[in-house]
Order: C-alpha cells, then structure tokens, then sequence
C-alpha cells in the first residue's frame, strides 16, 4: 500500500531510530513531523531530507503531559491530522543494578519510557477514534520481554510497561481499525549506547543493528492493507542471542 501523502508524527526524530525512521517515511512520500527534547539535533534530521514536504520540528518532552498533548495538537494543525504515530522517545541510565538505580533515575526512566508512552497515545486516540482509523508504532525493546541486566531494573520494568500498555490499546481499539504495534530491537547502534556501564567497542557497534534495519521494519508495517496488524515484532543483530 502506498504511503504517499500520510501524515506521520515521530518521537524521538532527532537521532537513532525516530531519526531513521523519520527519513525513510519522508523518502515514501510521508509528510513527516519530528519532536525530541533538543532543537539542534531534530534541525539536523530535517535538514538531511531535501524532498518536498519538508520535514517539520517540535520540542517535546513526552514524559509531561501538557507538552505531549501540545506537541499532538501543533503536529494536527501542521500535517491536517496524524494518521501514523511512531513512538521512538526513550532514554536509559549508567547505573542500572537495584543496587545502584537511585530513586531519581527510577522516576525519570519510568516518566519518559512508560509515562512518555501512554501520554502520546492518549493526545492522539481521539482523532484516530473519530475517524476510526489510525497506526500507532511503539519502539520498546527486547529488554520488554526478556529482563537482563544489560537494560536495567528501570529500564526493562519500564519497557515491560510499555509493552503491556500497547498489547491493552491493541486489543480495545481493534474493531475501530486503529491498530498499535509493538517493536522490540536488539542492540542497535544509537546514541542510548554511550549510557552503557561500559564503553562500546567500534567493533560491536558495527556488528549490532543499525536504526536504518529498524526503519525498514516501521516502513513495512506502515505500508500494509488496515486488514492486517503486526501486534508484535522482534528485531536483533544476527549475533545477539535471544533467551
């Protein structure tokens, strides 16, 4: 199904796998806004597609619901309405052991990786209600299925979340054909990586998935028939085990 003309807000659009996924529905004919925490980053991804619709910026914190709820409502105003929202806000910290994890980082991982997640979908279920159609992509991560310490206590709890809340929209909004959609990526080389306890390699970061590999995914869900819904979707690097 061709995705020419649909309207397509995404979180976290200034680096990593928002940026790429931004680019690459832009290169289908989307008309793409972005909105992350900083302007000079999301300004940098704009800049890169030179087609025509530009792509459009907004600063957003989505862990505050007065700013999701703007950020939704400047998104409609600038693109008509949002048909697709791709979900990729999302952070992490170094200290990740229940021993370490301090009750701020708690909050502050919770606030923007769950909190962020249902504020959105909440700005933008009305419109897509009204008009009983609409896709939402969440970007969670493999650490929403399978706790490790390599994510985290807050971090997996708050991707665990995450997953719970998009399978519960899923199931309550499917006979209005909206459909929501959980991706969960590997490793993938992002700036989320420079939070690691321990440095990462140059090495490893060429082995693990790039955001372009995510992109691709969000792009083939976006283009199918409303009839089908991918409720959930696994990516990794060949080399990441998955147990």
């Amino acid at each position: 199904m061709s995705l020419a003309g649909r309207r397509v807000l995404v979180t976290g659009g200034g680096t990593g796998i928002g940026a790429a996924c931004a680019l690459a529905l832009a290169g289908q004919g989307c008309r793409v806004a972005i909105s992350g925490r900083r302007n000079e980053p999301l300004t940098e991804t704009a800049s890169q597609f030179r087609g025509d619709p530009a792509i459009v910026i907004h600063t957003v914190d989505v862990g505050d619901r007065e700013s999701a709820n703007g950020l939704v409502e400047w998104a409609t105003k600038s693109l008509g309405q949002v048909d697709v929202l791709i979900h990729a806000a999302g952070i992490n910290v170094p200290k990740r052991s229940m021993v370490e994890c301090s009750p701020d980082d708690w909050d502050q991982v919770m606030r923007i990786n769950a909190t962020g997640a249902y504020n959105m979908m909440h700005a933008v279920l009305p419109q897509m209600r009204d008009r009983q159609d609409g896709l939402i992509i969440n970007i969670t991560s493999i650490a929403g299925t399978r706790a490790s310490a390599l994510g985290g206590v807050a971090y997996s709890a708050s991707k665990f979340a995450m997953s719970a809340l998009t399978t519960c929209v899923a199931n309550e909004e499917r006979n209005r054909s909206i459909r929501v959609t959980n991706i969960y990526p590997g490793e993938v080389e992002t700036p989320i990586l420079d939070k690691r306890p321990v440095p990462v390699s140059a090495e490893h970061r060429a082995r693990i998935l790039q955001p372009e590999d995510v992109a691709a995914a969000v792009v083939m869900i976006a283009g199918l028939p409303p009839r089908a819904h991918v409720s959930d979707m696994i990516i990794k690097p060949t080399t990441q085990e998955f147990v």
